[in-house]
């Protein structure tokens, strides 16, 4: 940390995931390390994550403070109920501390529909823009592209698409460092006259905006390395990227499977284990560590509910990053750049 500058805050959901408390404090304790230019707020009842404190030597760290959050949101859970049934739990409250300028990010690998609902209303979004957005990021064939909106809105107008098109174009510019990201639009064609209403009005919009359109693009395309940032509505985006992941469990048990037919494809796969290694990290969910909130007033990224002290630690990275980058004001300058502002956009469509 250089003398005079002033550590990055961020809030970490203590209480969020599958196997929370106790991996959530590890991959912190893994940050503390890793970002000395960063302070950290564990959110979560202090009583139970105390003992993990201790365990990973991190109890009295100069760089970490504790909020109380006497709840927690559930895996199961309804969405609504951090905001109704449980007001004091670990997102709810993580939200407020966002909200209040306590913090500048927030990092949850907890209720994604639960985080998602609580920063939209206690966070609310960025001047300018309608609806946050889901970035989640892709391989394909030469690396990665970030998929928008991945789930948070099942149902959306032309204006939606087009401003997360901008957002993912910044998201991309840093977290891709692409100067210039492709943008595509999901379709059920590469043909500019292909899709459905929705499509063909974001299509026009596109087209005639300052950047680097690509037209429409299929779903098998994206894998191929078409563009940079693939556009949809977050309940075709949620079908690709659920439907994706399937299939990449699937592969590797199909994979698994025809190797252990025999012994001479055992000895062969003994002697490819690095580029099986390589291959598995390609589409390491923990590499990645968790997926923005595009558009929201704060930094917020969603990890999985599987997360690893890894996965905890790198999505804390992606938060980080995204606040050295001035990731929102960006995302509003370029808004206003495009004349794509919510207000601009009723009048256009």
């Amino acid at each position: 940390m250089e003398p005079g500058k002033e550590l990055m805050r961020i809030a970490v959901d203590a209480m969020g995931g599958d196997y929370a408390p106790g991996i959530v404090v590890e991959g912190v304790a893994q940050a503390l390390y890793d970002y000395p230019d960063c302070e950290f707020t564990l959110v979560g009842h202090t009583g139970k994550i105390g003992f993990y404190l201790q365990k990973y030597g991190i109890a009295d760290h100069p760089r970490l403070k504790l909020h109380h959050a006497e709840t927690a949101v559930e895996m199961s859970d309804p969405s609504a109920i951090s905001l109704r049934g449980k007001k004091n739990s670990s997102i709810t409250e993580g939200a407020r501390i966002m909200k209040a300028g306590l913090v500048e990010g927030l990092v949850s690998p907890g209720h994604t529909g639960a985080l998602v609902a609580a920063t939209k209303v206690l966070n609310r979004a960025l001047p300018g823009v309608d609806r946050p957005a889901l970035g989640a990021s892709l391989p394909h064939r030469y690396g990665r592209f970030i998929l928008v909106d991945a789930g948070a809105n099942t149902d959306c107008k032309p204006g939606n698409l087009v401003q997360f098109a901008l957002m993912g174009e910044i998201y991309a510019s840093f977290y891709l460092k692409k100067e210039r990201p492709s943008i595509g639009l999901l379709s059920v064609g590469g043909e500019d006259g292909k899709g459905n209403s929705l499509t063909k009005s974001v299509f026009k919009a596109l087209s005639n905006m300052p950047i680097n359109f690509v037209g429409n693009v299929e779903g098998n395309s994206a894998f191929e390395g078409t563009c940079d940032v693939m556009i949809a509505d977050g309940f075709s985006g949620n079908v690709m990227l659920k439907t994706s992941e399937g299939l990449a469990r699937l592969s590797v048990n199909w994979l698994k499977n025809a190797i252990k037919k025999n012994a001479l494809r055992l000895t062969g796969a003994l002697l490819a284990k690095n580029a099986f290694v390589e291959l598995k990290a390609m589409g390491d969910a923990d590499e990645i560590g968790g997926a923005p909130l595009l558009g929201i007033n704060g930094v917020c990224i969603i990890g999985h509910g599987s997360s690893s002290p890894k996965a905890v630690r790198n999505a804390i990275r992606t938060a980080r990053d995204a606040i050295r980058f001035r990731m929102n004001e960006r995302i509003c300058q370029r808004l206003i750049e495009c004349h794509a502002t919510t207000e601009e956009l009723e009048d256009l469509f």
